[in-house]
């Protein structure tokens, strides 16, 4: 999907002009051969991605390669510590607070949007007391994306309106305005579509639910207790905290335009849809604790793991904020792609959640990030 409809990054593909270095890769002593992986980096870079990062945890330990370009005015390398906009991952991160909420009893994912969001999902034919909060996590509601609004993407993501409004403050209430503008894509449960209105719901309902933002819930309840320290919910902060390298977009219809620096703006765009920062270490210890059932309970992780077809993105399929990917060697691996303007990003890791992958592109026109899952997990 491009950044425009599903802020999941890799839209239009394009080559852009930037001197590949290549730093070594750092790995445990006895790690396994990962020559395809770097390979598979590195080729994103003379595709055309500025530069690349990538950190792997197995059995045998952590390894991480970085290549081409952090910085295209100073010439400064990507960092292997490099924090970056996550974009969709966050819609993990949600996913399992709202799951915890379940297992505390304090709210159904068969509750309708309507019992925590009364009058708010209405018009154009939306409902809100005929969609549950089930349906929002799993795309199945039929609640059209707001990304995919023809003024809001002029704005957002072409260079004119981009360049006027890259710091303008976007509140939820104002992005679901925009989806309830439009006719639904499907009743609800009777079909799939990938939509951002789906979790900017989902952060109001934390909200209400526990009279905390959703903020606030995901730093208790996940990154203080993994001691996840590289990452952050901006809010309506414009910047990226160091150490990070400068992000980089190609705002127009096509990708053959020039490259424009995106790396500030004011996330509260893409709200709990995908305003989070992290970085690839993080990433893989949230992604393989989460699998190993150290954040939910076994009820609640079966439940998020329940998937159906996720249509356009082959050989997967959508649970409730957690995709599972079928590999081409036959490895099933799980987690959630992400991007933004400027950040295109993937994080997964195996059932067991023993062999982790994440992995950031900091432009977000070019780059196959199947390529690099396929390497990691399929040619290593």
């Amino acid at each position: 999907m491009s950044v425009r409809r599903g802020l999941l990054g890799a839209g239009v593909m394009a080559a852009v002009t930037v001197v590949a270095l290549t730093a070594p890769a750092i790995a445990a002593p006895g790690a396994v051969d990962r020559t395809a992986t770097r390979q598979a980096i590195d080729a994103a870079v003379k595709d055309g991605v500025p530069g690349a990062t990538a950190t792997a945890r197995d059995v045998h330990g952590t390894w991480s390669a970085v290549s081409g370009i952090g910085d295209l005015r100073t010439g400064a390398q990507r960092s292997a510590r490099d924090r970056y906009r996550v974009g969709s991952i966050t819609k993990t991160f949600v996913s399992t607070v709202l799951l915890q909420l379940e297992a505390e009893g304090r709210l159904s994912l068969d509750d309708t949007v309507e019992k925590w969001l009364p009058g708010l999902v209405h018009g154009h034919g939306h409902d809100g007391r005929r969609i549950t909060v089930r349906q929002l996590l799993n795309h199945t509601s039929g609640i059209y994306n707001y990304t995919a609004d023809d003024t809001f993407g002029r704005t957002y993501f072409l260079k004119d309106g981009f360049l006027r409004h890259r710091y303008d403050t976007l509140r939820p209430e104002a992005l679901v305005r925009i989806a309830t503008s439009h006719e639904p894509d499907f009743a609800p449960g009777a079909g799939w579509n990938y939509s951002n209105t789906n979790y900017v719901l989902a952060g109001m309902v934390i909200e209400r639910v526990t009279g905390h933002s959703y903020a606030r819930e995901i730093r208790t309840r996940i990154v203080e207790p993994l001691g996840l320290h590289a990452t952050s919910l901006p809010g309506t902060r414009a910047t990226v905290p160091r150490p990070s390298s400068r992000a980089y977009g190609k705002p127009a219809e096509t990708a053959t335009g020039p490259t424009y620096d995106v790396t500030t703006l004011n996330p509260s765009l893409a709200s709990s849809a995908g305003e989070m920062i992290s970085d690839s270490a993080d990433l893989i210890r949230f992604y393989s604790a989460l699998l190993r059932g150290g954040l939910l309970p076994p009820r609640q992780l079966k439940e998020m793991k329940t998937t159906i077809k996720a249509e356009g993105i082959p050989d997967a399929g959508y649970g409730l904020g957690l995709i599972e990917r079928r590999l081409s060697c036959g490895v099933h691996v799980w987690g959630h792609d992400g991007g933004i303007q400027g950040s295109s990003s993937s994080a997964v890791t195996t059932q067991d959640g023993r062999h982790s992958l994440a992995f950031n592109f900091n432009g977000d026109w070019s780059g196959d990030g199947d390529v690099v899952l396929e390497a990691e997990y399929c040619r290593g």
